[in-house]
């Protein structure tokens, strides 16, 4: 009898470890990393790819393991109740529960779960080898209670997806980015960027180019000698050519084009043909996403592009490097703000120019301020204001404070923009939001 118990007591010791093997393997496999696993793959790693695969289908693996740790947690009871009855008779049934759920309360669930928590990637790869085989071992069992499962959600109306769509792995990405948390330099401006990354295929190009009302131009009626000051004075190399108004646009010069062109000339300056030496131009829909148009200018090997609205009007004009600044930020002198146009003041208010992008403030700042209606923050207060403020007038629209300095007929040219959180944000003459 005293054998038998010691070998009863063995065999349940036995289990609860592989209680534990089970429950810290589930633990493991789903909260490794899944992105250190493909890295670790594709370095040569045979566990992590065997990790990947088991995670490939998540279910199955899931329903294997529990199906061995069920099978191994009532063994286990079953043989301490037998033993406690052996030992005490009919109370040993009440023993035998009070044992055992502490027994694997402790040693098979929360132990090796809170070990697999805090070690998740190297104990998955150390568990991954047996549990495939688990896995293999309990097929055609998981695969009929997966039927069963599935069935019986269906008549709920309940679908089970097996993959996240498009949409699900960009959230889930995004999420990812906001956890790479931290206020030091280098993490604000990795977030910033990866964020702009995965924001690429939203932005239309209307919402980062440079305005008609800005852009530097050439008029063909021009005396040449005008034109060719006009190009040395601008600190661009590429200006659009139009004839007669602006909408006409034949064009693109590029500086380099004109110097060889007045190298080459012999005779007078005033001989050359300005719409000869410029380059063809490039139209595209205000509607195009920065996506698109990146993609465009790596095809056609192209910096330069004229962007109309539907009707053909000249809106503006992007550049290849407008987009890469829309991913890695401007490129400034040592400030302490590198938005252009964006002026800190030492009570923690900013100065900002009516023409800086609503995206500019949320990359570089960090200021949540919806863009869905508006590229620019004068075009923000426009539309939350619903009328055109006078110079003096305050508003608070979502937290922040915007006192409206300069205008220029009907253009908000110059703001003062208080964030959350600082004195001034809490009031405002006339409150609109």
């Amino acid at each position: 009898m005293t054998e038998t118990l010691w070998i009863i007591g063995g065999a349940i010791v036995v289990l609860l470890i592989l209680s534990g093997f089970f429950s810290g393997s589930e633990t493991a496999l789903t909260a490794t990393s899944r992105a250190r696993m493909h890295l670790l793959a594709k370095s040569g790693d045979k566990r992590a790819e065997l990790v990947l695969l088991l995670l490939e289908s998540r279910d199955r693996l899931i329903g294997a393991i529990l199906l061995g740790n069920n099978l191994v947690n009532i063994l286990s009871s079953a043989l301490a109740t037998s033993m406690f009855i052996t030992l005490f008779g009919d109370a040993g049934v009440v023993y035998a529960t009070l044992v055992m759920t502490l027994l694997v309360l402790i040693f098979a669930e929360v132990l090796p779960k809170t070990y697999a928590i805090s070690h998740s990637d190297d104990a998955a790869l150390k568990v991954a080898g047996p549990i495939r085989l688990v896995v293999l071992l309990f097929a055609p069992i998981t695969h009929t209670v997966q039927m069963i499962v599935r069935a019986t959600l269906k008549l709920f109306g309940v679908e089970i997806a097996s993959n996240l769509d498009v949409e699900q792995q960009e959230e889930e990405l995004r999420g990812a980015i906001d956890l790479h948390d931290g206020e030091d330099v280098e993490t604000k401006e990795e977030r910033a960027m990866l964020r702009s990354i995965l924001d690429l295929d939203e932005v239309p190009v209307e919402d980062i180019m440079t305005h008609r009302s800005k852009v530097v131009m050439l008029d063909l009626n021009e005396p040449i000698s005008d034109t060719v000051e006009a190009v040395l004075a601008s600190t661009y190399t590429r200006l659009p050519v139009y004839r007669d108004n602006i909408d006409n646009i034949v064009g693109v010069l590029h500086a380099k084009a004109l110097l060889r062109a007045i190298r080459a000339q012999k005779d007078s300056i005033d001989d050359l043909d300005l719409e000869a030496i410029a380059g063809d131009p490039w139209f595209i829909p205000d509607t195009t996403t920065l996506l698109e148009q990146l993609r465009a200018f790596r095809e056609r090997r192209a910096h330069f592009a004229i962007v109309v609205d539907e009707y053909g009007d000249f809106l503006g004009i992007v550049t290849l490097e407008d987009i890469l600044e829309e991913i890695v930020g401007n490129i400034d002198d040592e400030t302490d703000v590198a938005v252009p146009g964006v002026r800190a003041q030492s009570d923690g208010s900013f100065l900002v120019d009516g023409s800086v992008t609503l995206r500019a403030l949320a990359r570089e700042l960090e200021w949540e301020l919806s863009d869905e209606n508006a590229a620019t923050v004068a075009g923000y207060v426009l539309h939350e204001a619903r009328l055109i403020p006078d110079p003096g007038q305050v508003f608070i629209f979502d937290g922040y404070r915007f006192e409206v300095l300069r205008r220029q007929r009907n253009q908000i040219t110059a703001l003062k923009v208080t964030p959350p959180g600082t004195d001034d944000a809490e009031t405002a003459d006339q409150p609109v939001s």
